[in-house]
């Protein structure tokens, strides 16, 4: 409320021009649109048990194998990020991972970087992904397939590298305490309808931004199914909670702040860092910008900042800047709006998050799966 507040205040003294203003906001109401649907959409299917099945039956699966859990779960993780979005991943899947720790006598630590992690760095592929994926999507004028034709190759360096960097810091033998774990038993599905209407949605919503639909419809339409089974089958579970408020007016706030700031020096610090056009070594001075700045500030207000002094055509630099604000925002714990989000979950299950640990390895993914990513987006180019 407050970040809104002062972006309206810069409309009232004019600090922001009123159609510079309004330009913002007809940008991001679409994209509003698709991140309250979405948000709704997720919550439900965690509520009617889609998740915590899911997870308990890859547990199951692995049979007490850790490695195998572990690309089942990275798996998981980076298919939640890719198709349902990183906060869909830090915000739902999160208490379903912590859940089945116990039940599997499993650490929860590794399930829980397992989350964050995941929900940053496998936020490349798609444009519903990521909100800064849905930014650059329109900035550079790509379908959902040819802005996955192009980021195919990094989102695949991003993931390799950071499931390395969770295997050697969090998941092997001498960081996990535990040779084995305990298969837990299946989970009992509460109701059976809700549970395949949920997962029917989900199934559907990712087959139509995938067919090309758009996305501000598509989510919507899988939302609505979802909500008229709980209206008719367990009412209670739906409330204005579920619309994610807080998010709607960051995101609304941000948009208004971070374009005054721009005219008053941000910009001209941006341009200073990547250079005028993004040429030279451009792309990597673009992509450590918005790593660093995702550190500092949050990544989506680093992605906004950083695309004002990139010019359209220059797709390459554009989605480096967005390979650095994806990847490298994992830092620090205000690096993205998933990470915040994720370490007030770790609070609630009383899980203690080794901060120090956490910005030390961090930052050693963020500098490793960055460059990887923008060398695979080169050699794609």
């Amino acid at each position: 409320m407050g970040l809104l507040a002062l972006g309206v205040s810069f409309v009232v003294t004019g600090l922001l021009p009123a159609a510079a203003a309004r330009e913002s906001v007809d940008r991001i109401a679409p994209l509003l649109l698709f991140l309250c649907a979405v948000v709704v959409l997720a919550e439900l299917t965690k509520e009617a048990q889609v998740f915590d099945v899911v997870a308990t039956r890859l547990a199951i699966v692995g049979r007490g194998n850790y490695a195998a859990l572990f690309i089942l779960c990275t798996a998981f993780a980076s298919l939640v990020t890719i198709f349902l979005n990183l906060d869909t991943t830090a915000v739902l899947l999160t208490p379903v991972m912590l859940a089945l720790a116990p039940r599997a006598e499993i650490a929860p630590m590794p399930l829980a970087m397992t989350t964050v992690w995941l929900s940053n760095t496998a936020s490349l592929l798609l444009p519903v992904s990521n909100l800064t994926n849905l930014l650059a999507m329109s900035r550079v004028a790509l379908s959902t397939r040819e802005f996955a034709a192009r980021m195919w190759a990094p989102a695949l360096a991003a993931v390799s590298v950071t499931m390395a960097f969770l295997w050697i810091f969090y998941w092997r033998r001498g960081e996990r305490g535990a040779d084995r774990y305990v298969p837990p038993p299946a989970p009992v599905i509460a109701d059976r309808t809700l549970f395949s209407v949920a997962a029917a949605a989900c199934v559907v919503f990712v087959g139509a931004i995938l067919a090309g639909a758009p996305i501000e419809a598509a989510a919507p339409v899988a939302a609505v199914a979802v909500v008229v089974a709980f209206a008719r089958r367990d009412r209670k579970r739906l409330g204005w909670s579920l619309v994610p408020w807080r998010l709607l007016v960051f995101v609304t706030g941000l948009f208004l702040v971070v374009p005054t700031l721009g005219r008053f020096g941000l910009e001209s610090v941006m341009s200073v860092i990547i250079g005028p056009d993004g040429a030279g070594d451009g792309d990597f001075r673009a992509a450590a910008a918005g790593a660093g700045l995702s550190n500092v500030v949050n990544n989506l207000p680093a992605y906004v900042a950083g695309e004002q002094v990139i010019p359209e055509a220059n797709h390459v630099p554009l989605l480096s800047l967005l390979i650095g604000v994806n990847v490298g925002a994992v830092a620090t714990p205000w690096g993205s709006l998933a990470t915040l989000l994720w370490f007030e979950w770790c609070r609630r299950w009383e899980v203690r998050v080794p901060v120090a640990k956490f910005i030390l390895t961090g930052v050693g993914l963020a500098v490793v799966g960055v460059a990887a990513a923008v060398i695979a987006l080169l050699l794609m180019a």
